[in-house]
């Protein structure tokens, strides 16, 4: 990277540059985002970001291939330098870190992060999916190598930038890839201050599932906006622990180290933008891509599992049963008919009585022969 587009990088708060910028954009304030348009004239454009992703408007294309990071594993030895700009935490990557899976190769530039304030409103995403809001979210940005010579050249151009999105959601469990950049935050807890920090699997940070995401055209999320980014925003979510969010929205300041009063760096997250009439496409289609709560699934493995008790159940019971009849049938076959064992005196009682008849008969015969 030449030292022109390094300097650009050192000033990017983001997604924006501020190098030269006479104006001090701030997310509230005198030059808060409903200003922006005002100083800088691209931030009213139709085609900016983030956006709100509704699922069910968005287009199915099989044309989108799954994301393939190109050296995000493999760090090297060189020291990740770690920036607080005044608007957000940047990590600078060497540029022999690309992407693959586009139309071109991009090379990395940065990556940042967005977050809330830690009080009770739900938000800290810039991008929503069916409105909903995840607490943080993490920037990979990275430029057209193939068709510009650096990052300074490509910012302007309608195929310039490439920027992955992942939403970040909190759990019980601390994600051991995020604390490569969250235990060094206190290191750089004002405004301009920066520190070198150890090279890491960046790719750790990314969703496992790197087949399913949204596709749309947009701009850079802050100042100077430019409507140059192919945005890739991952279905699957990452988790962090809530210790690590509160630590990333309550440790730095917007202000300088010598200012005199003190400004926390919260809420540094835009509004969603309208979509005039943009197309959301999706690398999956509605079934396929189609996600289950934790509840869900423990529902669905626990339905499982009793039907699983339940079949077993009513098949030892059909067998205990077919059992039962068999031993019945077996013993009644086997036992002696009791009516004939009746039946057999009376028949000997009858003969008797039939021979006692007939004797009687042939005796009154010879009486009759033996009459005058």
């Amino acid at each position: 990277m030449d030292c022109v587009a390094l300097f650009m990088l050192l000033f990017l708060p983001g997604l924006h540059w501020t190098a030269a910028e006479e104006t001090s954009w701030t997310y509230t304030g005198m030059v808060g985002q409903s200003e922006w348009s005002e100083h800088y004239p691209e931030c009213g454009g139709t085609s900016q970001s983030p956006v709100d992703v509704v699922t069910t408007q968005t287009k199915y294309d099989p044309a989108l291939t799954p994301l393939t990071p190109l050296g995000y594993s493999q760090h090297g030895n060189q020291p990740f330098t770690l920036y607080n700009n005044g608007h957000t935490a940047v990590i600078e990557l060497p540029d022999w870190m690309s992407l693959g899976g586009l139309p071109w190769l991009f090379s990395a530039v940065q990556m940042h992060l967005h977050w809330g304030n830690g009080g009770p409103s739900y938000g800290g995403s810039e991008h929503t999916i069916n409105g909903q809001s995840a607490e943080a979210e993490l920037h990979v940005l990275h430029y057209n190598s193939e068709l510009y010579p650096n990052m300074s050249a490509a910012m302007t151009q309608r195929d310039g930038l490439a920027v992955l999105g992942i939403l970040i959601v909190t759990g019980e469990e601390t994600n051991p890839a995020f604390n490569n950049i969250i235990n060094y935050l206190s290191r750089i807890r004002h405004a301009n201050q920066k520190v070198f920090i150890p090279a890491f699997d960046v790719q750790s940070l990314l969703p496992e599932d790197l087949g399913r995401y949204y596709r749309y055209n947009g701009s850079l999320t802050t100042p100077p906006c430019y409507q140059s980014v192919i945005w890739s925003l991952f279905n699957e979510r990452v988790q962090i622990s809530k210790a690590q969010l509160l630590k990333m929205e309550t440790i730095l300041f917007s202000s300088k180290a010598g200012d005199p009063d003190r400004m926390l760096l919260q809420d540094n997250y835009r509004a969603t933008q309208p979509l005039n009439h943009r197309a959301v496409f999706a690398s999956f289609t509605a079934e396929s891509g189609k996600e289950l709560t934790s509840g869900e699934v423990t529902a669905i493995v626990i339905g499982i599992m009793c039907g699983c008790v339940g079949l077993a159940v009513i098949v030892r019971f059909i067998i205990k049963t077919i059992r039962s009849t068999s031993s019945w049938d077996v013993l009644t076959n086997n036992r002696p008919a009791p009516m004939q064992r009746m039946k057999e005196p009376e028949k000997a009682i009858e003969k008797q009585q039939e021979m006692v008849l007939n004797s009687t008969s042939q005796a009154e015969k010879r009486e009759e022969r033996l009459s005058p």
